[in-house]
């Protein structure tokens, strides 16, 4: 199977016309990730950069930001449209930075293409780069069960909210919030945003969606998407 990466490098002039800027970001977006970032410290990796917006957003915010793609194209076009921001090749799965060496990890869409089945080894990799108490936040498309779908560049997945949650927890991670949105026209989207567990300490035998703020979904203050999340386009928004 081609690698996703091949094929968003193959578009890349398309998806950064169509989605490589804040202006194509919900409102929704914008504000759940200020405040993911609120309590963050130390260097945070948007893993699946694409075209770098998002990477710069979370520089402009005040943080030490890095970009890290597998698609130079993408890589490419970030270091030009943002001199001042890093970016860098890296995997989901191998983001090259020491054990606990980042304050966070912004994936907002990165890992839609990942197989079901090779997930938890992506989501093993986020901890182990992710310092205790530090973030990590995900957007996804968002589904009643866990099945492929015919996405415009390559097979993507969908996820309903509690069994990523209950992935991400079994992470290492502690989900602290949850959302939802549906929009006309596209997929429906969720978001998890989660802490990085203290070593040692067991999850929660509640489960992922224990004492979990959710959002109420259809577009009301606090959920999070982007307009362009997973509509007919080629999508990965980010």
């Amino acid at each position: 199977m081609t690698h996703p990466s091949v094929a968003y490098a193959a578009r890349a002039d398309e998806y950064t016309a169509l989605f490589g800027s804040m202006d194509a970001v919900h409102d929704d977006d914008r504000d759940l990730v200020a405040r993911w970032v609120a309590g963050l410290t130390g260097r945070v990796v948007d893993a699946g950069c694409g075209p770098g917006h998002w990477t710069d957003f979370l520089s402009r915010l005040g943080l030490d930001a890095e970009g890290v793609d597998l698609a130079e194209p993408f890589l490419a076009r970030a270091r030009a449209a943002y001199p001042g921001v890093p970016f860098r090749r890296a995997a989901l799965d191998d983001l090259g930075v020491p054990d606990g060496g980042l304050g966070g990890v912004l994936a907002w869409y990165s890992v839609i293409h990942t197989p079901p089945e090779q997930l938890a080894g992506v989501l093993a990799e986020l901890a182990r780069a992710v310092a205790p108490g530090g973030g990590l936040l995900l957007g996804f498309c968002r589904g009643p069960r866990v099945e492929p779908f015919d996405h415009a560049v390559a097979t993507a997945w969908f996820w309903p909210v509690d069994e990523l949650a209950a992935q991400v927890e079994r992470a290492g991670f502690d989900v602290e919030e949850t959302a939802e949105r549906d929009d006309p026209g596209v997929r429906p989207h969720g978001a998890i945003s989660a802490r990085r567990r203290a070593a040692g300490r067991q999850v929660r035998s509640s489960g992922a969606g224990s004492s979990v703020a959710r959002p109420p979904a259809s577009g009301s203050s606090g959920t999070s998407s982007t307009s362009s999340a997973t509509g007919p386009a080629p999508v990965r928004p980010h």
